[in-house]
């Protein structure tokens, strides 16, 4: 039997006993919840995570050719609108054409002027042309073209005055007050070509510009017609007055009725104001008179550019017959 007291034996001691519950018990303590496998730095998901913000952020910056994504320069759409804004001039950058595109005599002459004025043409699919566009109608033509050169409207006021000849009509200019929707633009561009207006004024602020809306609506009228801006337009009217112009007002409201208009054979500066708020104040109280265009019934109203439509061509006939 062994001694329990022998010489030179170890006593062991009492306490815990390496193993789980010992001196590992920190290390098995929790980290947290498992993070998703996009969000481990290591985990293939995260990489094609990565992968896709890197497309999706080339897309927005990258001007491309083949329609991957919108360039920054205005597009002018249809075969109309292209056709007309190349026989105008317009410094077309480049051409895009759809792949097998059903040709006709507008599509003929479109690639024609782009040769004569060499604008490079670029072939693209149809899916490509409606990203470019923005899914627009553009009749398997696309035009890149750069951003409207806008002229000074105190320039453009005086340089019609001054070129005004003795026989030679009257100058009429349109100013925009408010108009704020490139399409309303388009077509009031469009009316002022077709009744012999001598150019558009908008304001530098809270109007729309001439974009590629506008020149599509104005079925390249725009290239014809010259559009100023006018950096304060109650200050460009008062020089226009001391100029020579009358200035006139459309609104529903007005004083004196379209047909009984007997400034139509002066210099004149019409201004249309906005669809929903009409002429500012300021605006109003620098016209030399506020015009109404009588319809049949007061429940009705006319848009801008209809308006200035109906006053243009009254002011043309006035001065034929004048």
């Amino acid at each position: 039997m062994a001694q329990k007291n022998r010489p030179g034996a170890t006593r062991k001691k009492k306490g815990p006993v390496v193993g789980s519950g010992g001196q590992r018990r920190k290390g098995l303590e929790g980290r947290g919840p498992t993070p998703k496998a996009e969000d481990r730095v290591y985990h293939k998901a995260y990489k094609a995570k990565q992968a896709v913000a890197r497309k999706q952020q080339n897309l927005h910056r990258r001007p491309s050719r083949t329609g991957s994504g919108p360039i920054k320069e205005d597009l002018v759409t249809g075969r109309n609108a292209v056709l007309e804004a190349l026989r105008a001039g317009v410094p077309a950058k480049t051409l895009f054409v759809a792949t097998k595109i059903e040709m006709d005599d507008r599509v003929k002459d479109i690639l024609q002027l782009c040769a004569e004025a060499q604008v490079p043409t670029l072939e693209a699919s149809r899916g490509e042309l409606d990203r470019l566009s923005a899914d627009a109608i553009h009749q398997g033509v696309v035009l890149q073209v750069p951003p409207y050169d806008y002229q000074d409207a105190d320039e453009l006021a005086a340089s019609l005055m001054a070129d005004r000849g003795d026989d030679s009509r009257p100058p009429l200019l349109i100013a925009a007050d408010g108009i704020t929707d490139p399409r309303n633009l388009g077509a009031i561009i469009r009316s002022v070509s077709a009744f012999a207006g001598d150019g558009v004024i908008l304001p530098e602020r809270r109007s729309a510009g001439v974009t590629a809306t506008a020149w599509k609506t104005s079925s390249g009228a725009a290239a014809r017609v010259p559009v100023a801006k006018a950096t304060n337009l109650t200050r460009t009217l008062e020089n226009c007055k001391k100029q020579g112009y009358f200035v006139v007002g459309l609104d529903g409201g007005g004083d004196v009725d379209l047909p009984q208009l007997e400034l139509a054979t002066e210099p004149l500066v019409v201004v249309v104001g906005s669809e929903g708020k009409g002429l500012s104040r300021l605006v109003t109280e620098h016209c030399d008179a506020i015009v109404s265009i009588p319809i049949e019934s007061a429940m009705e109203s006319l848009n801008a550019s209809m308006a200035v439509g109906i006053t243009l061509y009254e002011i043309a006939r006035r001065r034929a017959s004048a």
